[in-house]
Order: C-alpha cells, then sequence, then structure tokens
C-alpha cells in the first residue's frame, strides 16, 4: 500500500483500490487532492501487478465535490488548470476513461459534483444503499466540471433523464440510480467492497490487450462515423493478431486450459 495526505492506494490479487480518505470533508476536492488522485489513475493504469481498478471513498461518503472554501480563495483564471500534473497522461481531460484497465466506482454516500463526474468516467457503478449521487452544478452556477455530465451521461442514461438531473441539479438515492441506470447494482453499505470486488473477478481472467484497445474502441466510437469506427477497429485487431496475448489465447483454447495472459 502507498498513499498521499488523502488518497489511498492498494493493490491485492491484481485489483487496485484507490481510496479517497478525506472524511473529515466528506472526501471534497481540493486541487492538491485532485492531482494526487488523477496521478493515482495513472499509476493504476500503468501497474502491471493491476488488472482491475476500484474507485472508492472512505467513510462514508464517496466524493462531495470540489472544496468550496478552497474554490472561493482561488483566483477565477487558475481554477480551471488546478488539476495540473507533471504526467502527460495526468494531463487527459478525463484520466478514469483514458485507463486502459476496467474502473469500477463503489459508491457510499454523497457523489456530488465532481464526485458525481468521477462516477460518470467510471465503466461499472456500484452502489451502497446510502449513496447519494446529484450532479448539482447549476445551483452553483456552473455547468458540469469536467464535461463527463454533459457529454457521457447522456450516453450512459439518455438524453431526456440526463437533462432532467443535469437541468434541475437535484439529488438522486441509490435506487432511482438503479432504476435509471446509472449503477447497475445496489448493495447494504457493509457488502460494497466485496461487490465491487466481485465485479472486478469478472474482468480478471480476460486479456489486458483486448480490454484496453476494446475500451478504447468504445469511447473513441462515440465521436467517430462508421466508416472511422471499422478502420480502427481493423487496425486493432491487426494488433491483436500480433500479440503474445492472442498467441496465448488461442494455445489455451486448443489446450483446454485457462489463458495467462502477459497483457503483451
Amino acid at each position: 500500500m502507498s498513499e498521499t495526505d488523502h488518497i489511498r492506494y492498494e493493490v491485492d490479487q491484481r485489483i487496485a483500490t484507490i481510496t479517497i480518505d478525506r472524511p473529515e470533508k466528506r472526501n471534497a476536492m481540493t486541487y492538491a487532492v485532485l492531482r494526487d488522485f488523477n496521478a493515482a489513475i495513472v499509476r493504476a493504469g500503468r501497474d502491471d501487478e493491476a488488472r482491475v481498478v476500484i474507485i472508492t471513498g472512505a467513510g462514508g461518503a464517496f466524493c462531495a465535490g470540489t472544496d468550496l472554501s478552497e474554490l472561493d480563495d482561488t483566483p477565477e483564471d487558475q481554477r480551471s488548470g488546478g488539476a495540473r500534473s507533471d504526467d502527460d497522461r495526468a494531463r487527459e481531460p478525463w484520466p478514469i476513461v483514458a485507463c486502459p484497465k476496467p474502473v469500477i466506482a463503489a459508491i457510499d454516500g454523497p457523489a456530488v459534483g465532481m464526485g458525481a463526474e468521477f462516477v460518470t468516467q467510471c465503466d461499472v457503478r456500484i452502489a451502497s444503499d446510502r449513496a447519494r449521487l446529484g450532479w448539482v452544478f447549476v445551483k452553483r452556477g456552473l455547468v458540469p466540471d469536467t464535461g463527463a455530465g454533459s457529454w457521457l451521461l447522456p450516453r450512459l442514461i439518455g438524453t431526456t433523464a440526463a437533462l432532467q438531473l443535469l437541468l434541475s441539479g437535484e439529488t438522486i438515492d441509490a435506487a432511482e440510480a438503479l432504476r435509471l441506470g446509472v449503477v447497475s447494482q445496489v448493495v447494504p453499505p457493509d457488502e460494497l467492497l466485496d461487490a465491487a470486488r466481485t465485479e472486478a473477478a469478472r474482468y480478471l481472467d480476460a486479456s489486458p490487450f483486448a480490454i484496453a484497445r476494446t475500451k478504447r474502441l468504445v469511447y473513441d466510437g462515440m465521436t467517430r462515423s462508421i466508416g472511422e469506427h471499422v478502420g480502427a477497429t481493423g487496425r486493432m485487431l491487426e494488433e491483436c493478431f500480433r500479440s503474445e496475448d492472442h498467441a496465448e489465447g488461442v494455445r489455451s483454447f486448443l489446450e483446454r486450459r485457462p489463458a495467462e495472459f502477459t497483457g503483451r
């Protein structure tokens, strides 16, 4: 395990868990914590010991958004750039989406503002029955701050449902999040991490090489024409054909044994 002041990073049985640990502020983000959070996402993406990533929060809260007390003291021309990092990967607009591994959100308590944006960027979302989600930006005179709410959320749950959440700024409970399709599962708080790890286990036997390219195709495909998408698929398929993972996948099938993928 390693950690900064408020971000914990640990890997167990090929699953990396990133925990936002600032419970006294309901895990609200300062720019310093956000830099460390983004760096942890980049680290998980590069960590050969990790095949899947879980993001969660400590102390009964996922993330209550930006620490508004810090925001008030930050000059306006510095607010949008406060999360910059020296690492080029952390400069991507959505480091969670850019992570080449499956990323699961384990949501306990409030996921509000930026916290809801993090949830939106994850590939799979599981909530405790006390989770609350709110894209509350219009109530602060803002638009969704990472752009995930206005871009990804409509693609997850449909335009009308997304606009109802975004334009009202209302906070929804876990049952409503499940009904809308924001989350795929709701469990008691003491079962949340086990449920997230069970979900993570679904991806451990798959080729990391193929997972990274499949995830990239899905997200990039949201902005491309069908022709462009088919062309990109062909190029990535060629990469897969040349990979060690594909060769191992074929061998394991013919030998009727579990594959031992290297991610190369």
